[in-house]
């Protein structure tokens, strides 16, 4: 065992910044579900809104969920500053907008013990800012590879779950300044054996807001780009090759 952990014990990381839109429906999708032995690392990072008193009057009532407050450094730094706190035997990354469906835990770690995997990942709907279901979910590939996390992250960060029990904690990296941190997280999960699993289950909602970066694939081409060359160290053409596989399944995602 490399870290001290609490076994059964599912530690969720929450980055929030400005987050009081969608706050509430978040936690309490957490709160919902119906595997309970859980805790939630709220890390307010430097909000202006009213996030810190949302999260502050559930942590009163629910000694599960912790209020931590940081100066504004990015959602690295905040999953980072959550992770070490953690106390969890698995660790799972959920941002402050998104939801999980309350048999995700309990179908996952399931999913986990079934597999005997140290990561596993589940099929994703999408909505809008309204929590209306658009697009076509998308579905997990059943077996992820290293190979296949070279271009393209088959684990969306709401879906992922990692049994630190084995390996001990990962961080995540902050020098890409919270641009693909958690896909360089998960593609660091992945490695540690070589392959993750799928559930087929649509066990989460992600959320497409018109303001995301995420959502504006046009100005990520550059970041891709940067992130497969100077992190991944690939040379100019398997970076091109790279660039042009991430856009492809950006086109087949994101439409109907």
């Amino acid at each position: 065992m490399i870290n001290d952990y609490q076994q059964g014990l599912v530690s969720i990381i929450m980055p929030c910044y400005n987050g009081e839109q969608f706050l509430t429906e978040t936690i309490k999708s957490v709160q919902s579900q119906t595997y309970t032995n859980w805790e939630l690392l709220v890390i307010d990072d430097g909000s202006t809104d009213d996030s810190v008193n949302i999260v502050r009057s559930f942590d009163k009532d629910d000694s599960r969920i912790f209020q931590i407050s940081q100066k504004n450094a990015g959602s690295a730094v905040a999953r980072n500053n959550g992770i070490r706190r953690s106390k969890g035997q698995y660790l799972a990354l959920l941002d402050s907008d998104d939801l999980w469906m309350p048999d995700f835990l309990n179908s996952q770690i399931n999913f986990m013990k079934k597999k005997n995997a140290v990561c596993v990942c589940c099929t994703y709907g999408r909505i809008d800012e309204d929590s209306n279901d658009i697009l076509k979910p998308v579905k997990a590939k059943p077996v992820i590879t290293s190979k296949d996390m070279e271009a393209i992250d088959y684990i969306g960060c709401l879906a992922g779950l990692y049994d630190q029990s084995k390996y001990g904690k990962i961080y995540l990296h902050e020098e890409l300044k919270s641009l693909l941190d958690d896909y360089a997280f998960w593609i660091d999960v992945v490695n540690l054996e070589g392959v993750a699993y799928g559930n087929s289950e649509l066990l989460a909602k992600y959320r497409l807001r018109k303001n995301s970066l995420t959502g504006k694939k046009s100005k990520l081409i550059k970041v891709h780009y940067q992130f497969y060359r100077n992190y991944r160290k690939f040379g100019l053409i398997k970076s091109l090759e790279c660039v042009l596989r991430w856009g492809i399944a950006g086109v087949i995602k994101y439409s109907n």
